[in-house]
C-alpha cells in the first residue's frame, strides 16, 4: 500500500530534479553562446608628417643659412630661425608679415655705410688699366651681364635674388624635362615662382636671345 503511494512522488521528485538540472545547462550555454567575443588589437598609426619649407636667409642676420620651417610660415619666423637680425640692417623694405614661398632666398639689406666690405683681389701690375674719366664727360654705365636660365649652372642660379639652392635646382629639372625656356614668364610653371618673385629677377635674367 505504501509502494502505491510514495512510487509517483519519486517519480515526480526526480522529474522535477532533471528538469532543474536542464535548465542550468541550457542557461549555461546560453551565457557561454552570448559572451561579447574579445575586441579587436588597437593599432596605433603614425601621425601624418607636417609639410615644411625650405628657404635660405641671408644679409644682415646673425647666422646665415638655409632653414626649414613649417608650412605657412612668414618672414619674421624665417629671420628668428637666423638668430635674429644685426643691428645694422635696414628691415624698411622688407614685409614681415608676407607668407614664405618654399625653396626662396631671403637677402636682408644693410643700413646705408654699414655693408661689410669685400677684400678686393689686388690687380696685376701688368694688367691693363681702366683709363681716367675726363672731368665733366658722361660716363656710359657699365652693362650688367644677364643670367641665361636656359644654361645656367645651379651656383649662377642660386646668385639671383629669391632664389635658393631648392628654387635653382627645380628650374634646371624643368628645363631637363620639358626642354628650354621659351620666354621669361614660362618661370611660372616651376613651383615656387610667383609674380612678384618674377619681377624681381626679371631684368637679372634671359633666355638665351
Amino acid at each position: 500500500m505504501k509502494e502505491l503511494i510514495y512510487h509517483p512522488l519519486l517519480q515526480s521528485l526526480f522529474k522535477v530534479i532533471l528538469g532543474i538540472g536542464l535548465g542550468l545547462g541550457a542557461a549555461a550555454l546560453i551565457l557561454l553562446i552570448g559572451r561579447e567575443s574579445p575586441g579587436m588589437p588597437v593599432v596605433l598609426r603614425t601621425p601624418p608628417t607636417e609639410p615644411v619649407w625650405v628657404v635660405q636667409v641671408e644679409g644682415a642676420v646673425v647666422h646665415p643659412g638655409v632653414y626649414t620651417l613649417p608650412q605657412g610660415s612668414r618672414l619674421q619666423d624665417a629671420l628668428q630661425a637666423a638668430g635674429g637680425v644685426l643691428a645694422e640692417a635696414d628691415l624698411r623694405s622688407l614685409n614681415l608679415a608676407r607668407l614664405l614661398v618654399d625653396g626662396e632666398r631671403i637677402d636682408v639689406p644693410y643700413k646705408p655705410g654699414f655693408a661689410p666690405l669685400v677684400e678686393m683681389t689686388p690687380t696685376p701690375q701688368n694688367a691693363p688699366t681702366t683709363p681716367a674719366q675726363t672731368p665733366g664727360a658722361a660716363q656710359t654705365p657699365t652693362a650688367v651681364a644677364r643670367i641665361d636660365i636656359n644654361t645656367a649652372t645651379l651656383e649662377e642660379l642660386k646668385t639671383l635674388p629669391g632664389i635658393g639652392p631648392v628654387l635653382a635646382q627645380r628650374i634646371i629639372e624643368y628645363r631637363e624635362t620639358y626642354g628650354p625656356f621659351v620666354d621669361i614668364e614660362e618661370l611660372l610653371n616651376v613651383k615656387g615662382i610667383g609674380e612678384s618673385l618674377l619681377e624681381r629677377i626679371r631684368d637679372l635674367i634671359t633666355v638665351g636671345e
